[in-house]
């Protein structure tokens, strides 16, 4: 068996995965403090739990941030850089049979990547994601710890946070149900529940990256967008995302292994880079 390694290197976070003729093998991810430490200790502990063999790996595909830290072959293994939107982009679309799409990247912030066929090119971003989540949440609920903070906003109500439609008119506008979010935070006060406040953390990061994607598409005939990276994992992200599918009338599709989606496409680009 021959292996492709496909690696996204983060600051702190490795995510690693194989493909086997084409066959997504056992994806992981490792944290520590610097990403050369987290690059090798993905990559030892891929191998050894997957009993593979340095001689049954082909090529090693690095990707993301970190791996401008490696400037040596991995192990003496053939090793290439993969620009990291190409890789969103072929791990997205991996995942799909659309032709046309929008690939929007939900890491530390957010990047859009337009797959127009075999073109894939960058367009653009904003600076919300999961540093976004962290950071507000460290300040307002005292944790950075992604599962803390959606177990405590599975018990919140987010129209004790939002000012809603609903809130401000007795019918609801063109193209604004009476549930659709006037104000990210508009409601909050001081009598708000830690659980409350989680909830609308969480809303207004999806919700800005879903309003941005929808602007981001405008003047095109996309109408697809894939979601990736570990923000996806975040149980409020279906509901959040679906409710925005009915007011702008587009599709957001979570593929699966979504997380790993960059190291994915990484393993799969094919060219000289």
């Amino acid at each position: 068996m021959a292996y492709i390694i496909g690696i996204d290197v983060g600051g702190s976070t490795t995510k690693i995965v194989g493909m086997e003729a084409g066959r997504i093998v056992s994806p992981m991810f490792i944290t520590a403090t610097d990403p050369v430490t987290s690059l090798f200790g993905a990559f030892g502990k891929y191998l050894y739990d997957n009993g593979i063999r340095l001689t049954d790996v082909e090529r090693v595909m690095l990707t993301g941030v970190g791996s401008a830290f490696i400037n040596e072959p991995l192990y003496g293994l053939p090793t290439r850089k993969v620009d990291e939107f190409i890789a969103n982009g072929l791990g997205a679309r991996h995942a799909t049979d659309l032709s046309q799409l929008l690939v929007v990247s939900m890491g530390t912030g957010t990047s859009f990547v337009r797959l127009d066929g075999d073109h894939i090119h960058h367009i653009g971003g904003v600076g919300i994601g999961g540093g976004t989540l962290q950071g507000l949440s460290r300040l307002l609920l005292k944790t950075g710890d992604f599962r803390r903070i959606a177990e405590i906003a599975e018990q919140g109500d987010v129209t004790h946070i939002n000012l809603q439609i609903g809130d401000i008119s007795n019918r609801a506008l063109p193209d604004l149900p009476m549930y659709a979010t006037a104000s990210l935070f508009g409601k909050a006060d001081s009598n708000a529940t830690f659980a409350d406040i989680a909830k609308g953390i969480i809303c207004m990061v999806l919700q800005t990256i879903g309003g941005a994607t929808v602007l981001a598409a405008l003047n095109t005939d996309i109408k697809d967008f894939v979601l990736i990276g570990n923000l996806t994992q975040l149980p409020q992200c279906r509901e959040i995302f679906s409710n925005m599918e009915r007011i702008y009338h587009v599709r957001f599709h979570i593929p699966p292994y979504a997380e790993y989606r960059t190291a994915i496409g990484a393993a799969l680009e094919q060219g000289d880079t």
